[in-house]
C-alpha cells in the first residue's frame, strides 16, 4: 500500500515511518544542540538531604557539578596511560582536549555529545590500536560520562538514540580513518548500555512520578471543588424550608389581609392578590430550584430546621459520643433570623465533631454572644489525649462552615491554640431591622 500526497507523489509506509524517525532524530539530538542549557541544582528536600545541618543542605544542591568535576579528574588521570603514540610531555594537553565535553555538560549538553564524537575521532588517529580502539582510556571515560550526563539531562528515548550513534560510530571508524585496523566496539557497547539502560529507567521512573504528581494535584483541586459545591448544595436545601416557610406566610396572608378590613377598596384587594400571586410563583420556582440540586438519595427533613434553641440537645449526643463540653451563653438572648439559626447551629455541630474526629479524650467549650449588631461563636477545643485516628474526610467541615459564615456575609477565623488544640471563631452579623421583623 503507498499513500499519496499533495503532489501527486506515492509515498510508501516504510519511507514515511524512515521520515518520521529522523524527525525525531532531528528534533532530539540536532535542533538546538549547541543551546545554552545549565546544569540545574539539585533540589535539598529529600528525605536523607534533610539530615543534613542547613549550611551543607544548601551546599549539597551542587552535587551534581561536583560529580562532573571528578569525572574530569577521571579522565585526566586516565590520560597518564600511555597509549599514545606522542610524548610524555603531551600526555596531559591530551587529557584536557578529552575533558572537554564533559565539561561542556554543564552548560551545552547535547553539543558535548558530538564534541564528544569530534575528540574521539581525533584522538583516535594519533593514539596506538588497543583492544578499545577507537577510544583510548581518557577518551573512554571522557565519553561514557558524556553520554551519561547527556541522558540523565534529556528525555528517555534520546538514551536509545545515543546508543546507537555509538556504535555506528565505533563500527564506522576504520573507514572514517581510511585504515584497515579492526575496531572493538564490544566494550564501550556493553557499558554504554549499562549505563544508558541506567539512566533511562531512572528518567522514566521520574517522569511518570511527576505526572502522578500532577494527576494528584488535578483531583485534589477537582475534589475541594466538588466539595465545596456538595456544601453549597446542602446549605441550599436546608435554606429552602427557611424559605419556603416565609413565602408561605406570605401568601397566606395576603389572602386572608382583605377579609380582616371592612369593605376594602378594589385596588387594595388586587394588590393582595397580586402579592399572593407572586409568593406562589415564587415558593413554585424555589421547590423547582430545590428539585435541581437535590441528590437522588436526599430525603426531606420530617421535623423543622433546628436553631440555637436546640443547641442543649446537640450538647447531650455529643456528650454521650464521649466529648467532654461545656456551654457558655453571653449577652441577652434574642430570637434571630431563622436562617442565621440555622447556620450557627450547623457551624457548632461541625466544630464538635471536627472535635471528636481529630482530639479524641480532649475537653470543648462553647460559646454563643448575643451581642449588639450580630452573633459571635466560639468553639473551643484541648490537644488530644488519645490516638488519632486517619480521617478521610479532612478539611471538608471547614469548608462547609466558611461557605456558611461567607453567605451570611459573616468573619470566621480556625486555627491551633497555643496550647495545642484547636478553636473556630465566627462573627455574624444580624441588623437590628432583621430582627424586629422576624
Amino acid at each position: 500500500m503507498t499513500e499519496t500526497t499533495a503532489g501527486g507523489t506515492a509515498r510508501t509506509p516504510e519511507l514515511t515511518m524512515a521520515s518520521g524517525l529522523l524527525k525525531i532524530l532531528r528534533q532530539d539530538l540536532i535542533s538546538g544542540a549547541f543551546a545554552y542549557r545549565p546544569l540545574p541544582s539539585m533540589r535539598t528536600d529529600g528525605p536523607l538531604l534533610r539530615l543534613l545541618p542547613a549550611g551543607m543542605r544548601a551546599k549539597a544542591g551542587y552535587l551534581p557539578h561536583a560529580l562532573v568535576g571528578l569525572a574530569v579528574a577521571v579522565v585526566l588521570l586516565t590520560s597518564s596511560v600511555n597509549s599514545y603514540g606522542v610524548p610524555h610531555a603531551l600526555l596531559l594537553f591530551v587529557g584536557l582536549i578529552a575533558a572537554v565535553p564533559v565539561v561542556m555538560t554543564l552548560v551545552r549538553p547535547m553539543g558535548a555529545f558530538w564534541v564528544a564524537l569530534g575528540t574521539t575521532a581525533v584522538l583516535s588517529i594519533v593514539q596506538d590500536r588497543n583492544v578499545t580502539w577507537p577510544w583510548s582510556p581518557a577518551s573512554f571515560a571522557a565519553y561514557l560520562a558524556v553520554v551519561t550526563v547527556v541522558a540523565m539531562r534529556s528525555r528517555p528515548r534520546v538514551a536509545c538514540w545515543l546508543w546507537v550513534i555509538t556504535v555506528l560510530f565505533g563500527t564506522a571508524m576504520p573507514v572514517l580513518t581510511s585504515t584497515d585496523e579492526s575496531v572493538n566496539v564490544g566494550p564501550m557497547a556493553f557499558i554504554s548500555a549499562l549505563s544508558l539502560l541506567t539512566v533511562t529507567v531512572r528518567n522514566t521512573r521520574r517522569q511518570a512520578q511527576r505526572e502522578v504528581t500532577a494527576q494528584q494535584q488535578v483531583t485534589a483541586v477537582e475534589r475541594d471543588r466538588r466539595t465545596l459545591l456538595e456544601e453549597r448544595t446542602t446549605i441550599a436545601r436546608e435554606l429552602h424550608d427557611v424559605v419556603a416557610h416565609h413565602m408561605s406566610v406570605v401568601a397566606i396572608q395576603a389572602e386572608a389581609a382583605p377579609y380582616r378590613v371592612k369593605n376594602p377598596p378594589a385596588e387594595l384587594e388586587a394588590a393582595f392578590v397580586t402579592i399572593r400571586e407572586n409568593a406562589v410563583a415564587a415558593l413554585t420556582e424555589l421547590r423547582r430550584v430545590l428539585g435541581v440540586v437535590r441528590s437522588s438519595d436526599y430525603e426531606a427533613p420530617d421535623a423543622p430546621q433546628p436553631t440555637l434553641a436546640s443547641l442543649d440537645g446537640l450538647l447531650a449526643n455529643v456528650r454521650e459520643a464521649g466529648l467532654s463540653v461545656e456551654k457558655t451563653v453571653a449577652g441577652a438572648v434574642r430570637e434571630l433570623p431563622q436562617g442565621v439559626e440555622l447556620s450557627a447551629y450547623r457551624i457548632i455541630q461541625e466544630a464538635l465533631s471536627n472535635s471528636l474526629r481529630h482530639a479524641p479524650g480532649a475537653a470543648a467549650g462553647v460559646e454563643v454572644s448575643y451581642v449588639l449588631g450580630g452573633l459571635g461563636i466560639r468553639v473551643v477545643n484541648g490537644p488530644p489525649t488519645e490516638k488519632v485516628l486517619p480521617s478521610p474526610g479532612a478539611g471538608h467541615g471547614i469548608t462547609g462552615m466558611r461557605e456558611r459564615v461567607a453567605m451570611l456575609e459573616g468573619e470566621m477565623t480556625a486555627g491551633e491554640t497555643e496550647a495545642g488544640g484547636y478553636e473556630v471563631a465566627v462573627f455574624i452579623p444580624v441588623p437590628r431591622t432583621q430582627e424586629r421583623s422576624e
